[in-house]
């Protein structure tokens, strides 16, 4: 899928949208929604499988994407302690991903704010996307299944989604992505469903707490992960609600270079759940900075910025925040095979 970003922003947001606080694929209108959205015919076919699916595959589109892949391994193959020129060499290193790099990378910075993916993400979730964190790997994670949504969420629920980049042809062997698709229409696991409180705790890991709730739904739905057998320059879309990890690292001679970044989109209020109370109202906020031009992202909920101070966050959200959380949990639906 080559037509990206053609379309614009003109447009992006209908006003009288009966959801206007659910991302337009994720409307429970969204065949409505479709038809006026404004995409060309390719990305429409982004639209529905994101929908369908929880994901969509499409090229980068980016010209100079090989250069910077190239410039991006020469760099961090080093700081990652691996060999990147011997094919025959393992590839093991003492850090596992670079977080952020963003900030002293030009290609990573420029990968992560590319407009024309900007622009698709922008008109696909119906508000202006923002990248705010990147992470560049050498190797496979072989991290179990996860949604974002417990390390970032946002309120209204799932303006939030990752692009994941393929920096070379991935191979069965080196633990690819993968994804159980449809599961993004599942319950959105959080602290409240899991019987614990997360305000004040400190995690070894955020999605910890919420693994055999995973493990749960995925045994009750009979769902398999499905591995994405990336090519050079190829990348998903993932919605915030996906389950997804990394296969199992069976050579471990082999690298599987690559780059995630994370967006959310404007006028949202942005926070982690895993170590938040929602309907106590104790959220722990995020205070973000838009990786393509620097300017700070405000929490800001029905067009009301919330300040710094906790106290006052909880004050504004109250009762209408347990509302709204409920209101857009979707319900759970059998995982489809794409």
């Amino acid at each position: 899928m080559n037509e990206i970003g053609n379309a614009g922003l003109v447009s992006m947001v209908v006003d009288d949208r009966p959801f206007p606080g659910v991302p337009l694929i994720e409307s429970p209108l969204f065949g409505t929604e479709l038809e006026r959205m404004p995409l060309s015919p390719a990305e429409k076919d982004v639209a529905t499988a994101l929908n369908r699916d929880g994901f969509a595959v499409f090229d980068f589109p980016d010209p100079d994407i090989d250069a910077r892949i190239d410039r991006i391994r020469k760099e961090f193959s080093p700081r990652f302690g691996i060999d990147d020129t011997d094919p025959a060499s393992p590839k093991h290193s003492p850090i596992g991903r670079i977080q952020d790099a963003w900030q002293t990378n030009e290609d990573v910075k420029a990968i992560a704010a590319n407009p024309d993916v900007l622009d698709l993400l922008s008109r696909l979730y119906g508000r202006r996307a923002f990248p705010f964190q990147t992470l560049n790997f050498p190797v496979g994670t072989q991290q179990h299944l996860h949604t974002d949504a417990v390390h970032f969420s946002s309120i209204p629920p799932r303006f939030m989604c990752g692009v994941w980049l393929a920096m070379e042809d991935i191979h069965v062997d080196a633990g690819p992505l993968c994804y159980i698709a449809g599961s993004h229409k599942w319950p959105m696991v959080d602290n409240c469903m899991i019987g614990r409180k997360g305000s004040g705790v400190t995690l070894e890991s955020a999605q910890l707490p919420f693994h055999d709730a995973w493990v749960a739904m995925i045994a009750e739905q009979q769902a398999a992960p499905q591995e994405f057998m990336a090519r050079k320059g190829q990348a998903l879309i993932w919605c915030a609600n996906l389950l997804h990890g990394g296969t199992l690292r069976r050579d471990d001679r082999l690298t599987r270079w690559s780059q995630v970044t994370h967006y959310y989109f404007d006028d949202c209020v942005y926070y982690t759940p895993a170590m938040s109370d929602e309907y106590l109202g104790r959220l722990a906020l995020r205070h973000l900075v838009n990786i393509a031009d620097g300017t700070p992202r405000p929490n800001i909920y029905l067009g009301e910025q919330l300040a710094a101070e906790p106290a006052v966050g909880r004050k504004l959200l109250g009762k209408r925040l347990a509302s709204a959380v409920k209101r857009f949990t979707a319900p759970a639906r059998k995982a489809t095979a794409s």
